[in-house]
């Protein structure tokens, strides 16, 4: 009777343990890693109404009567950003970009829209990446893109810079970043502008090369590939990959880079974490051209089913599937008319974007009218219709814009403008994570999660990167010195600031060490001694040169230009 009875409390007691949900054990140090390899899918600008008319289409048109992700849906996650500067203009943070909400996926922290992993501060410090802190552990990584991969989603998982367009330093970092496999566009990016590309200083892939990387650059390339090639670099075009509705047989789809991707890094016995976006969806919301982006998540779709596939035959992989954010705020349905055409969905033969240079030749509007016969099959486009595609939309968009607007009413679909919306969007995951993110979440806690279920530590590999480097804010001197905002900087060094407005000083201290700026005639004194510091004063705020700061604190900080940051520690 003990023995039933003991027996019965133990299954009890195993039985309580193991329907714990794994998030309440994310204090206990002892726990052990769910899974060995983290596979990570962001459809960018992907909403609710993304997904949604992905679905119609296939099942309407492609007789599907589901997506591969609709198996693995666990609830919604929040998108917002925190409040912060963006080109002279102060953003909320109620709508997020990318670049925020992918900081956010892939590190556990909140930022300002346009922060590459940096903390929002004007003295900003880097934050650690899932990506960054699997390299810590000798795991291999990888990143996955249809656009640049110095884009802003990318970028957020091997790079720290304080604007997302800063692309020719988020390059260089991520051939620091020791990130194993890179697939996608870019090119430019990574080539000088004396052979033609973007970058201020030399060509960089030779500098891949000599690191052990191979570099590729069409499917061809891509298929060749094999375990033994450990280091990738495949840069697929000068800018973003052809959206899938304009590709042609020498471009990869998502799905084959992904499976490349997952046959490269499963070679690895320490495991593996990949990040795949889908970032074209995002660009044909922008557009508000839905044929495009239908195509665009149906070409992600693929993907998640690849990554999928893998990691039931692994047993040893989680992989969760989100969005950064929705663009466009899609409606499907508009004008009272409760009715979609979705039959008309599938005669656009290539993507606005393409269409749009024969739609800038374009003079009359019975030109206009032939042109969208051509590629839409629409035959009765009236007078009004054409003659708004040749004014254009009054966006940037033009007469692409306006195009896409009369197509889009002949769909029944409506777009809320050219930007992005601040909805939910959803979860979907597989393997232990999936306890983790169920339900309603923010979008940092895929990151955190991410980092529980493989056994990683975001804050360690943080502290590291933040004993290296700062980004504060600065400004160019019309003389060209770059200077620092003087009371953040020195704050951050543990310096005390007093700033005397009747007598027009700053006073800057740290133990045995004076600064002392004369406002008014940008003067400075070290030790009441005369100091040659560059002084700049601009909307309040004073501005000094780093050796002003090196003197202050003892240190001997250098200035990277390119990454616009300060090098605290080399190496």
């Amino acid at each position: 009777m003990m023995k039933k009875k003991a027996a019965g409390l133990f299954m009890a007691s195993f039985l309580l343990c193991n329907l714990i949900p794994a998030s309440l054990h994310a204090g206990n140090e002892a726990a052990k890693p769910g899974s060995k390899n983290l596979i990570v899918l962001i459809g960018d600008g992907m909403g609710p109404a993304q997904v949604t008319a992905a679905r119609l289409y296939s099942k309407t048109i492609l007789g599907a009567e589901s997506l591969h992700l609709d198996d693995y849906y666990v609830g919604q996650a929040s998108t917002f950003s925190e409040r912060g500067e963006v080109d002279g203009s102060v953003e909320s943070g109620m709508i997020t970009d990318s670049s925020a909400a992918g900081t956010a996926l892939a590190t556990g922290r909140k930022t300002y829209n346009s922060a590459v992993s940096l903390s929002n501060e004007e003295v900003a410090m880097p934050y650690a990446s899932v990506i960054e802190a699997s390299e810590a552990k000798g795991k291999a990584t990888g990143l996955v893109s249809t656009v640049r991969i110095t884009h802003a989603t990318p970028a957020v998982f091997a790079s720290h810079v304080r604007s997302r367009k800063n692309e020719a330093a988020i390059a260089s970092q991520m051939l620091e970043s020791g990130v194993d496999v890179l697939l996608g566009g870019g090119a430019d990016y990574f080539t000088g502008k004396d052979a033609g590309g973007k970058r201020p200083d030399k060509t960089i892939v030779p500098d891949f090369e000599a690191k052990g990387y191979s570099v590729v650059k069409d499917l061809a390339g891509l298929q060749a590939l094999t375990a033994k090639h450990d280091k990738v670099l495949g840069l697929f075009s000068r800018s973003h990959l052809d959206y899938a509705i304009d590709r042609d047989s020498s471009s990869p789809s998502l799905a084959a880079l992904t499976g490349k991707a997952i046959e490269l890094l499963s070679a690895k016995p320490e495991g593996f974490v990949l990040m795949i976006e889908g970032g074209r969806i995002d660009h044909a919301a922008h557009a508000n051209d839905l044929p495009t982006m239908v195509k665009e998540v149906l070409d992600f779709d693929a993907a998640v089913k690849t990554a999928m596939d893998f990691a039931k035959k692994d047993g040893s992989t989680s992989v969760v599937v989100t969005a950064d954010h929705e663009t466009g705020g899609l409606s499907l349905g508009r004008d009272n008319i409760y009715e979609l055409n979705i039959d008309l969905w599938n005669r656009q033969k290539q993507s606005s974007q393409v269409l749009n240079a024969a739609l800038e030749q374009a003079r009359t509007p019975e030109e206009i009218r032939k042109f969208v016969q051509t590629n839409t099959a629409i035959a009765d486009l009236s007078d009004e219709e054409a003659r708004f595609i040749l004014k254009g939309d009054g966006t940037n968009y033009e007469r692409e814009g306006a195009y896409n607007a009369v197509i889009s009413k002949r769909l029944l679909v409506g777009w809320s403008g050219h930007g992005h919306s601040g909805v939910d969007v959803g979860v979907w995951a597989y393997g232990p994570i999936a306890e983790l993110v169920k339900g309603k979440i923010d979008n940092t806690d895929i990151a955190k999660a991410g980092a529980q279920t493989i056994g990683v530590d975001l804050d360690a590999v943080t502290a590291g990167l933040q004993a290296k480097y700062w980004y504060p804010k600065f400004k160019i001197t019309p003389d060209r010195s770059v200077v620092y905002p003087a009371k953040a900087l020195a704050a951050k060094l543990g310096a005390s600031v007093d700033w005397d407005s009747t007598s027009g000083t700053v006073r800057m201290s740290k133990g045995g060490t004076t600064i002392l700026v004369n406002l008014k005639d940008g003067s400075a004194t070290l030790n009441g001694q005369a100091a040659a510091y560059a002084v700049h004063v601009e909307k309040g705020t004073l501005y000094l040169s780093l050796d002003a700061f090196n003197e202050l604190s003892g240190q001997s900080m250098t200035w990277d230009p390119l990454s616009e940051r300060l090098v605290l520690k080399a190496g």
